[in-house]
């Protein structure tokens, strides 16, 4: 099963990533007024309670997660708060500590580029050593995990974005040249590698648990006779 898309926020859309905890989840929009001595009850989009007019807001809205309840602030059709920057969540298979590094990248990325791409090597560095690496020179990891199924692609992505190659920096150091185009593709790739390298062989290997005992017995002998 393939993970839940990235559904950005969006203007009274009813479910989208939350820009505060970046689960996909319902958002409410309750309606806001401004309230007014006045009794004339012909104002547009208004209603009269205890001889006051509360005239709808239209121009401002915010919306509550009903995951972690937090709102979000609308102004002209505008997310104006929490800053917009539009990541995706963090795969759902990377190991908790490198979720931590992934959502902490997520929430600086607006104001620090080059903090959250150092969060993000380091880890890319993670992931390496979760798959065995020995996690001390990234391009060496990088370069056997090509070998063991990581699309040659996502090595030459990952030169194009200054991670690994024989001028890169030490990963978790800051690179000077940063910009915010290359922290939202290092999002983008991280994510990429939890899918290949640890998604598929979990699904696979689900798959070849759940075989019948004979044709796993078969399988075995078969195996064993090919050594």
């Amino acid at each position: 099963m393939t993970q839940q898309p990235f559904i950005p926020p969006e203007l009274h859309l009813k479910a989208f990533n939350c820009p505060y905890c970046k689960a996909y989840a319902q958002q409410n929009w309750p309606k806001i007024y401004t309230r007014s001595w006045s009794n004339n009850p012909l104002l547009f989009n208004s209603i009269t309670r205890d001889n006051h007019i509360y005239t709808e807001v239209t121009d401002v809205a915010f919306a509550r997660c009903s995951h972690c309840s937090e709102p979000s602030l609308w102004i002209e059709e505008m997310l104006v708060h929490p800053k917009p920057i539009e990541v995706s969540p963090a795969h759902r298979d990377l190991p908790d500590d490198i979720k931590a590094d992934y959502t902490e990248a997520s929430l600086i990325v607006a104001d620090s580029p080059r903090g959250a791409a150092a969060l993000l090597r380091l880890c890319i560095q993670k992931i390496c050593k979760h798959l065995g690496e020995p996690g001390k020179n990234i391009n060496d990891d990088i370069a056997s995990l090509v070998k063991k199924g990581l699309s040659p692609k996502i090595q030459k992505s990952l030169d194009v974005v200054r991670v690994i190659g024989n001028e890169a920096v030490h990963p978790g150091t800051i690179d000077l040249n940063d910009k915010p185009d290359t922290a939202i593709k290092l999002f983008d790739l991280v994510n990429i590698i939890a899918e290949t390298m640890i998604s598929h062989p979990k699904m696979i290997d689900a798959i070849y648990e759940d075989l019948p005992e004979k044709q796993l017995n078969q399988i075995d002998k078969r195996d064993n006779r090919s050594k």
